[in-house]
């Protein structure tokens, strides 16, 4: 099993979109999510990394607590982290109820990052209103907190009780995503872990200083994250050619949900994908967001990173093939790996 110590760290990531030009159904993605996930867990891949989005057209995973619990029955030690919920589309006691539930069925091994979510169309499908968000975020946030106490409470002028407890104490560590200021001063003041969704460390002193202005702890500096797309293959240009319509799709599909969310808001939302949809996805390749690599480059990048960074894969981005993920996802096993000093497990 792989063990890292002093060198990158392991996850993976799934949004499960299967666009309609893609070879995989949502039944394949799906059933290949769970597959990688249980050899993540006997390469020893710190966690899995689960997204969330409504009413898209490819399919989008739209119930990553679903999927969740598939995912705890594979494995006995991955970490299962939500990375993003949208909170406000949940009902906080049935969203207490289903953590719960999931926390004891994984043995303990769940993480919540709560999010206010973006995507203009998911508020109107769930008729919840785009700018009463915050409210709703920060009433949950303090309904879980007491629903895993397995105590009585008040909710909203009645007693209730959420049962069974949490396998862990206080339930499922709580902490807020984001990719504003706003987000990383909420998780100061509440006393909880922040999540930047973008490559910014100045959002990460953010939160350390609203930490420090609410009198709790300092989370000390942000463990380092390569959060771009890397695939490893034999023949790289061959795999970019089947892997570049679903980069252009993803990019294309964030875009175009940032920038109608920036519209109905007001203001610039940051975003790891280009204002301006390219025509092609070489642009996408050429600026290093999607990269198709040797495993001599693959060890030259991971070799590169700073100590503990957290290397998060996402093998199945856009709806690609399984098949393809899965050769990328070897050759890291067996020709990458093995070359950084870090044991591997069984093979799939």
């Amino acid at each position: 099993m792989a063990t890292v110590t002093g060198g990158p760290r392991f996850a993976l990531k799934y949004d499960l979109r299967a666009p309609e030009f893609g070879q995989a159904s949502s039944e394949d993605l799906l059933a290949a999510a769970v597959e990688q996930c249980a050899w993540a867990d006997r390469m020893g891949f710190e966690r899995v990394l689960l997204m969330e989005h409504h009413g898209s057209e490819d399919g989008y995973l739209p119930a990553p607590i679903v999927l969740a619990g598939a995912i705890a029955a594979r494995t006995q030690r991955l970490g299962i982290r939500f990375s993003a919920l949208i909170t406000p589309l949940y009902h906080p006691l049935r969203l207490a109820e289903d953590l719960a539930v999931l926390d004891l069925l994984s043995h303990g091994r769940v993480e919540v990052v709560l999010g206010l979510g973006y995507a203009v169309h998911e508020a109107e499908m769930f008729d919840v209103p785009i700018r009463g968000r915050r409210a709703t975020l920060e009433r949950t946030i303090d309904v879980l907190r007491q629903a895993w106490t397995g105590e009585p409470f008040e909710y909203e002028g009645r007693q209730v009780q959420v049962t069974p407890r949490p396998a862990q104490r206080g339930g499922p560590p709580l902490l807020i995503g984001g990719s504003a200021e706003g987000g990383a001063r909420r998780a100061g003041r509440f006393d909880m872990g922040f999540y930047s969704t973008i490559p910014d460390r100045r959002l990460w002193e953010v939160y350390r200083e609203a930490m420090a202005e609410a009198g709790h702890a300092d989370p000390g500096p942000e463990r380092p994250r390569h959060m771009r797309f890397f695939h490893v293959s034999h023949d790289p240009e061959a795999a970019w050619a089947r892997i570049a319509p679903h980069a252009l799709h993803e990019s294309a599909s964030y875009s175009t949900w940032m920038a109608r969310s920036a519209a109905a808001n007001g203001n610039t939302v940051s975003s790891f994908f280009p204002d301006q949809v390219p025509a092609s996805a070489e642009p996408l390749r050429a600026d290093g967001v999607y990269s198709v690599l040797t495993p001599d480059e693959a060890v030259a990048l991971l070799a590169g990173l700073a100590d503990d960074t957290l290397v998060i894969l996402h093998p199945l981005m856009g709806g690609m093939d399984p098949d393809l993920s899965w050769e990328s996802l070897e050759l890291l096993e067996h020709e990458v790996l093995p070359r950084l000093g870090t044991p591997v497990g069984a093979a799939r």
